[in-house]
């Protein structure tokens, strides 16, 4: 059975945390508008897209061919969520804004580089989603396009809050990064409780 609410915790908690995506959305937000913002985050979202359609197809064949896999992703997915969780815990709540161009293209091409995206995505597939759904394309393309939509709702929150978001963040960082650092470590147990 599918575990929906720790897929989506994980999904959601990943998707929220301060990355390339959040951090360039808000600066540019807070620079240009939220109007004018938007153009970069759909170039977001198309790459976002792909890179989650190439990194689901990527898992499940290797998944398929190589079925032990699962185990050792287990212990990997839980031990960058230990880690995730202690840098949020002990992160002083700054946020750093990257000035960079916010174009649709520059968003977009970001995707490709942008590490915690492929580590989202292979993560969610092997510990949550492949166990349970592997060999149903419509279904593995239904939950790619799912963590880009998530992904793709919090850039635009990021966003939307610019640069207010940039100091209420700061202003209660040790509650808010205790809060995901226990949400982070709750999904690294709920990993191995399915």
């Amino acid at each position: 059975m599918f575990n929906w609410f720790s897929f989506l915790t994980y999904a959601v908690v990943t998707a929220a945390t301060p990355g390339p995506n959040n951090i360039l959305s808000m600066s540019n937000a807070s620079r240009k508008g939220f109007r004018r913002a938007v153009p970069f985050n759909l170039g977001i979202w198309a790459g976002f897209s792909v890179v989650m359609l190439l990194c689901t197809a990527f898992c499940s064949a290797l998944s398929a061919l190589i079925p032990k896999i699962k185990t050792p992703m287990l212990f990997i997915g839980a031990a960058y969520m230990l880690f995730l969780a202690w840098e949020t815990f002990r992160s002083a709540g700054s946020i750093e804004e990257q000035h960079a161009r916010s174009s649709f293209a520059s968003g977009l091409l970001l995707q490709f580089i942008n590490p915690k995206i492929y580590i989202y995505c292979i993560l969610s597939m092997e510990a949550y989603v492949l166990p349970v759904y592997q060999g149903q394309p419509l279904l593995l393309f239904g939950f790619a396009m799912l963590l880009a939509f998530i992904g793709f709702f919090f850039t635009l929150c990021w966003a939307a809050f610019g640069s207010i978001f940039q100091r209420l963040f700061s202003k209660h960082a040790k509650a808010v990064n205790t809060v995901m650092a226990l949400l982070l470590v709750s999904c690294a147990v709920s990993l191995f409780l399915a």
